[in-house]
């Protein structure tokens, strides 16, 4: 089976092919149709082509769904939030693909390219796909056999002046877009994909209940990310090189009962803050609204207490980050809140997460600050998955599950292909003193759901 690219398809989306703002233009002009936008493609851009008109309308397609890769449009044309900004910046050039730039570095693995051209230079290589193609397998990115995708991104990326010619980099200007130092750069670029894996995890918690047990963070490192982790070989090949950059101290832990050897305890530094968890929540924030954003910077605990407030508006922002908070330690994507508002009062918060690790999923989170989760509850939520098209719906109570809401649940599990997590307040209290047990919780659940949908030989 191939394996998915980790790069984005960027064939005929190119800055040498295709004039953005005008793309961007005909995206809006056609929205919702995809096959009029490339067909508009096709007489714009690849009319004159001597080919077939089959081949100039594959050539169109391979547009759409390069700018689908970049994140630009949907499937059926419509502008994504990145894709209306880009269309906001259209009338400004430097602008425009600085701020293209900006999201192929942060969120398309753009800087780790850059940075293994970096590399590949400072060993005297001479940069070209096959080698390029080597040496990012290295560092854990993937992209197929003689595929143009980091061709493509430096294209663009030298339309933000990433690039001055060919593989030559303006370091300064790298620098500038990414928003970290190339001593920062440098610190995280070096690490295995265990060692990022790890880092992340870290990052995710947030310092929530620190210091950790060095194998509790493997567990849910290993859950989330499906990274495989040499237990006995975990401190030569992880937590030393970690401890050495400075990005946590050990200690030994309690001896565990029934072993012999006593886990390492994890506590992560200043500087993991500042060069890991900082940024990502100042990217992560950028996604929400103002008014949340002080909750996202509190501890786990913290944000429960909120929840309870007498304050409709304070409790509903709290839960809309305690969804997030929880789903974040598994590093599930943030899309969008769905509902929030005066028909709530505040109190009942919907908030959507996707990921693409293996296959892509779409999670509807629903928060209660009830005594108790009903049937309707749940039969609400799984009437919204049809128009939200969601896999999973994860309903997240500060108080008990009903049992008619479970025997619910499980009737609609066996008679779709949803999924339906269940998080209670006893599973919630749990996740306070110990954050890493989510990944218990969802595999306790996991296994629920394969339980009822067994299927019958």
């Amino acid at each position: 089976m191939p394996i998915k690219s980790d790069l984005p398809f960027g064939s005929e989306f190119s800055p040498s092919q295709i004039d953005l703002p005008h793309l961007l233009q005909l995206a809006v002009d056609h929205a919702g149709d995809p096959k009029s936008f490339e067909e508009a493609v096709r007489d714009r851009y690849f009319g004159s082509h001597k080919t077939s008109d089959y081949n100039r309308l594959k050539l169109a397609n391979n547009t759409k769904l390069g700018m689908i890769a970049y994140g630009i449009i949907d499937r059926q044309v419509h502008l994504t939030d990145f894709g209306r900004q880009l269309y906001e910046l259209r009338q400004d050039d430097d602008t425009l693909y600085a701020a293209l730039g900006q999201h192929i570095l942060r969120n398309l693995h753009g800087a780790t390219v850059v940075q293994c051209i970096l590399d590949m230079q400072a060993g005297g290589e001479t940069v070209d796909l096959p080698k390029l193609r080597t040496w990012l397998g290295e560092r854990g990115i993937h992209f197929p056999r003689g595929g143009k995708h980091p061709s493509m991104m430096r294209l663009w990326l030298e339309r933000a002046g990433v690039f001055v010619t060919g593989w030559r980099v303006d370091t300064g200007r790298f620098q500038e877009l990414l928003g970290i130092s190339e001593e920062e750069l440098e610190a995280l670029a070096r690490f295995s994909a265990p060692q990022r894996a790890y880092l992340k995890v870290l990052a995710n918690l947030g310092g929530d209940a620190a210091p950790y047990a060095s194998n509790d963070i493997e567990h849910l490192a290993h859950t989330t990310y499906g990274i495989a982790f040499n237990e006995k070989s975990l401190p030569k090949d992880v937590l030393y090189p970690l401890r050495d950059a400075g990005f946590i101290t050990l200690e030994r832990g309690t001896r565990e009962v029934g072993r012999g050897a006593r886990p390492f305890m994890v506590t992560p530094t200043e500087k993991l803050t500042a060069e890991v968890l900082t940024p990502l929540l100042e990217q992560f924030e950028q996604q929400v609204g103002a008014d949340l954003r002080p909750f996202l910077r509190k501890p786990l605990a913290d944000v429960i207490a909120e929840v309870g407030s007498t304050d409709r508006h304070i409790g509903g922002l709290a839960l809309e980050a305690l969804a997030i908070k929880l789903m974040r330690l598994v590093d599930l994507t943030y899309v969008s809140t769905r509902l929030r508002g005066d028909a709530t009062g505040g109190a009942e918060v919907d908030v959507i997460f996707e990921t693409t690790r293996l296959v892509f999923s779409r999670w509807q989170i629903q928060c209660k600050r009830t005594n108790s989760v009903s049937l309707d509850d749940v039969a609400k939520e799984v009437g919204l998955t049809h128009f939200l098209k969601s896999n999973v719906i994860v309903i997240v109570s500060t108080g008990t599950i009903g049992p008619e809401a479970r025997r619910y649940a499980n009737k609609i599990m066996n008679d779709s292909n949803l999924c339906i997590v269940m998080i209670d307040g006893q599973d919630i209290r749990r996740i306070v003193a110990r954050p890493i047990v989510i990944a218990d919780i969802l595999t306790r659940e996991a296994k629920h759901a394969m339980t009822i949908k067994v299927l019958e030989q």
